[in-house]
């Protein structure tokens, strides 16, 4: 090992789940082209005009299936998601009005969409600090928040950053041997500091007594500071579900997760969490909130440092009304726009590959970076690293020129996973989902050419989630929504289309 590879560590190995089936069929068209084929075998038998009555359809049938876009969907995926699109549209599931002049029953401002069953409840973990759960009744999924505030990268040795990057797989690895977990997500929230904050820490401990010019000064800092700083808040959420078959009350789900609260605070402190801590009810709630609605993040900050508190609840946490429009989505103070990961960084990656994608934004309201992992569980990690391995050997030894060369690397990287599995580390899923939110429509497009700017430094490919604007912007609330959980059809068949 070099001494620049000691000194500047760098990371990847990341890739690509393979779809099954053949090329880019899938399985669902590779059993149509065999099927086809053997159909129309068999129509030749008939006669030439018979066996052309077969082939045709198959052909038509299979043509989109082979023309994928960037990101990897196909024709039927691309006629599918604007059918949807037209069906919400045209019953009006793509508008929202919540509170009393609402014809919703209760008069309450309950956030919608994906969150609008969602019940909120809260617990007493060992250390007797409460902790809010969020219930899911849908899928019968079970979600708790943690907040931490990270040490950040700056003026840290490479070494130290290296010991938390592999603390941070350690914990990440120990959630694929968590009973019952679906699925867990990390956000990151920035936003231009309101100026409250720091005048409630400094302007009470100014003595009457002080200097004038001492007294100047700090009252100076106060007013000039928050203009040029942001605020940037860490979440991690963890959803939980009942294993089929079983029925369990709330109340022991609630006591089982007061349980493991302690042990996954510790793993996240050890992995440069810095203070680690459970999220309340009125916490969460508070947090929705400010993101439908970025104009009262003053109003929460204040009410939370004078009387401790707002006293918020789940079912007032939502907008008083929110439109969902194409490639964008209005909530009350804010319009938001959500990209999705269609590719990783290729290669590998220095620690600070996404230190440009997580600070404050300019121009911006506010900025949410959520990644989702899919921890998988020992077993099925073993199947699927075996396959990726003997998939990328039968590559290399069929491919040549320049695919060849490409095959090779990809055996390097599925045998050093296949080992790093083997010694006992864990393998997940993952993507990545950032919205940003505006003032108005008009500052979309500038917000647009930000995030492409950021996104083009962290060298990471992404998409704007049009005609699910809404379901996306749900999926970076701190609330446990995990998209593969939400969908119609099984996560198998949808790798397979």
């Amino acid at each position: 090992m070099s001494t620049e590879a000691v000194t500047h560590p760098t990371y990847g190995n990341w890739r690509r789940p393979r779809r099954p089936g053949l090329g880019p069929l899938g399985l669902v068209g590779t059993f149509g082209a065999f099927g086809g084929l053997i159909a129309t075998l068999l129509a030749s038998l008939i006669s030439l005009y018979a066996a052309l009555v077969v082939f045709v359809p198959v052909l038509l049938f299979l043509i989109p299936l082979t023309l994928r876009t960037q990101d990897g969907r196909n024709v039927y995926q691309l006629i599918t998601l604007r059918i949807g699109w037209s069906r919400r549209k045209a019953k009006g599931a793509h508008l929202y009005v919540s509170g009393p002049l609402s014809a919703r029953p209760g008069g309450r401002f309950r956030p919608p969409g994906l969150l609008n069953k969602v019940t909120a409840t809260e617990g007493r973990d060992a250390y007797d600090r409460p902790f809010g759960v969020l219930h899911h009744p849908v899928r019968n999924l079970y979600t708790i928040v943690l907040g931490c505030d990270p040490d950040g990268g700056s003026l840290i040795d490479p070494d130290q950053v290296d010991v938390w990057v592999a603390l941070w797989g350690e914990w990440l690895a120990r959630l694929s041997h968590e009973p019952g977990l679906r699925g867990a997500s990390v956000i990151v929230e920035t936003a231009p500091d309101p100026g409250t904050r720091l005048a409630h820490e400094v302007l009470p401990r100014i003595r009457h007594d002080a200097p004038p010019a001492a007294r100047a000064v700090m009252e100076e800092v106060v007013e000039r500071y928050p203009s040029a700083s942001s605020e940037m808040h860490t979440y991690i959420t963890l959803t939980y579900g009942v294993p089929g078959g079983q029925s369990r009350k709330k109340d022991d789900v609630i006591t089982d997760l007061a349980i493991r609260i302690p042990g996954l605070l510790s793993g996240l402190v050890a992995a440069g969490g810095g203070a680690a801590y459970p999220l309340s009810a009125e916490r969460i709630a508070e947090v929705v909130r400010v993101a439908y609605d970025p104009a009262v993040a003053a109003d929460v900050l204040n009410a939370r440092a004078m009387h401790g508190g707002t006293g918020l609840e789940w079912e007032d946490a939502g907008p008083a009304a929110a439109v969902e429009t194409v490639n964008s989505y209005q909530h009350d103070s804010g319009v938001s726009r959500t990209w999705m990961l269609t590719l990783a960084p290729r290669g590998t990656v220095r620690s600070s590959v996404m230190r440009g994608m997580l600070e404050a934004a300019p121009g911006t309201r506010r900025k949410r970076v959520a990644l989702v992992y899919r921890p998988i569980d020992p077993a099925t990690s073993a199947r699927i690293v075996e396959a990726d391995r003997r998939s990328a050997q039968f590559m290399a030894t069929s491919g040549k020129g320049m695919v060849q060369a490409r095959a090779a690397s990809e055996v390097r990287a599925a045998e050093q996973t296949a080992n790093e599995e083997a010694s006992g580390a864990g393998l997940v899923e993952f993507s990545l989902m950032l919205t940003v939110t505006v003032d108005n429509a008009d500052e979309l497009a500038d917000a647009s050419v930000t995030i492409r700017n950021l996104t083009a430094a962290s060298r990471v490919q992404m998409r704007p989630a049009d005609r699910m604007q809404a379901a996306a912007f749900t999926c970076t609330l701190p609330a446990g929504i995990l998209p593969w959980e939400q969908t119609l059809v099984p996560h198998e068949l949808q790798e397979a289309l």
